[in-house]
């Protein structure tokens, strides 16, 4: 049966807020490792070098430095593995995908005034995959205390620390799912799918408790699948001065398409008594998250010899407007001392579609240092930094909103990050190789651990056509509950990159 589509206006304090988390900041608030083979194959150490297309994003000034019309166009194959390790339970799941990562052009217009220091204008648009979002992760493991009960438990019952009431049995039992808030809305799938019980078969009782047998032992798999992406147009300009100093703007518009879907499972063979339990259940998601949102870029780039380059570069945050859609469906079997009951499937059939929200996410600032070496090669380091205990929800005047950027506030982080590359030149060939490290959005550095990667590739100029491949790897852990309440328990997670670019440029 086709779901039905509602859209649901009980205020943001109750439909979107409730289904947002500190995780949704993040995955628009940080960037993958892309652009063209050159610049990944350098872990993006551009900043004070420009003259490749990729480099505007971390400097707009280094369109500058080019001394003639390019296009490029990047294809890149992303893959990505995932260790899990569930209470001793291990896994490992991979995905693997082919997608355009940039592609860009740049004009240069040289001065008519012999006189003038200003020696040229640069004009560019530059496309950039800047997140892609394709992954699948496959949790496995008994857990030895928890159920995920707990979680349907959170919202039924009374939380003092979220001034959150518990829900009357008559509220559930004389509500409709479509006609509640997020919050409501899980109790609702507790109490229907009889993971939860009243206390008292009352229309005003507010008390529940776990229908699931005590006992632990709780078998359960964890299943999250997500494919989109983050995509980033950007319209540069630039200028030089007399061939030593560059400066840049960029205008940023940014669009993000992201889909989640997610199935948790768990079994038990804890002992059954004369009354009907759980004995296994099945929660699915579906998440669709789209978008837009602006920023800006502005930067300069001095060549202090002829040799050593510096430069500097700010972008400020995204301002995005954001769309939800989310689907939900539980499925338990429940029995006794005689037997187990048939299923029951609790499908509301509803897509709710929740009002746009705002979301800002932090700033930047891009310090670099590069030393050229003649013709034959260079070395670069850039050094960003990052706050990202400035995101922020918004409106901030919604009352959820404003307790989760102050958690937020609380628990992220300023945070460095370390680019390194190299290049060499043999005639028509050049060799690459760059290292990065990122440091944790996270104060505990074990929510979302550090990030390590390497990065190699080669280059051959064909004269007006040039081909570069570049292979870069990268390597973060991480340990994020399931679910953002009640039931806060997640696997620990090694996520491995292994990603491969070519691009192919040509001078116009």
């Amino acid at each position: 049966m086709k779901k039905h589509l509602y859209l649901l206006l009980a205020g943001l304090s109750f439909t979107v807020a409730q289904s947002q988390e500190i995780s949704d900041a993040l995955r628009y608030s940080q960037n993958n490792l892309n652009g063209t083979a050159r610049f990944r194959a350098m872990s993006g150490a551009f900043g004070a070098l420009g003259g490749d297309l990729s480099s505007i994003n971390v400097n707009p000034a280094g369109s500058a430095v080019f001394t003639n019309n390019q296009m490029a166009v990047t294809l890149t194959n992303f893959d990505t593995k995932n260790n899990s390790n569930y209470f001793g339970g291990t896994a490992t799941e991979k995905e693997n995908s082919f997608d355009l990562n940039q592609a860009g052009i740049v004009f240069v217009f040289n001065t008519r005034n012999p006189n003038s220091k200003w020696r040229k204008i640069s004009l560019a648009i530059n496309y950039e995959n800047a997140n892609n979002f394709d992954n699948g992760l496959f949790s496995a493991g008994t857990n030895p205390n928890n159920s995920i009960a707990n979680y349907f438990l959170s919202y039924a019952n009374a939380n003092p620390n979220k001034n959150q009431l518990g829900i009357p049995l008559g509220f559930i039992k004389n509500s409709n799912y479509f006609e509640l808030n997020f919050a409501d809305q899980q109790a609702f799938l507790g109490y229907e799918g009889y993971l939860i019980n009243p206390v008292e078969d009352t229309e005003n009782n507010t008390v529940y408790t776990s229908n699931v047998p005590a006992g632990g032992n709780y078998y359960q798999e964890n299943s999250v699948y997500s494919t989109g992406y983050n995509g980033k147009l950007s319209f540069n300009a630039a200028t030089s001065y007399n061939d030593q100093f560059y400066f840049g703007l960029n205008l940023n518009s940014h669009f993000t398409d992201f889909r989640k879907s997610s199935t948790f499972y768990e079994d038990n063979s804890n002992p059954l008594g004369a009354n009907d339990q759980i004995t296994r259940l099945q929660f699915n998601n579906d998440l669709y998250t789209y978008g837009s949102g602006f920023s800006f870029q502005v930067g300069a780039i001095a060549k202090v010899t002829n040799e050593i380059r510096v430069g500097l570069a700010f972008e400020s945050s995204t301002w995005y407007t954001l769309n939800d859609e989310l689907s939900q469906r539980l499925i338990t079997v429940r029995g006794n001392s005689s037997g187990e009951l048939p299923q029951e499937v609790v499908d509301p059939e509803v897509v709710n579609v929740y009002e746009p929200y705002k979301l800002q996410t932090p700033s930047k600032l891009t310090g670099s240092l590069a030393y050229v070496f003649g013709k034959t090669g260079l070395i670069s380091i850039d050094y960003a930094m990052k706050d990202y205990s400035n995101t922020k929800f918004k409106p901030e005047s919604d009352a959820f909103f404003n307790t989760l950027n102050n958690d937020m506030n609380e628990l992220l982080d300023n945070t460095g990050e370390l680019r390194i590359g190299a290049e060499y030149k043999i005639k028509a060939l050049s060799l690459r190789a760059g290292y990065r490290y990122e440091q944790s959005p996270y104060k505990n550095a074990v929510t979302v651990g550090d990030l390590t990667g390497y990065s190699a590739g080669l280059g051959y100029n064909f004269g007006s056509t040039k081909l570069d491949l570049a292979y870069s790897y990268a390597k973060r852990n991480s340990q994020q509950g399931f679910f953002n309440q009640g039931f806060t328990d997640g696997a620990s997670i090694d996520a491995i990159n292994n990603n491969v670019s070519l691009t192919l440029l040509f001078e116009l």
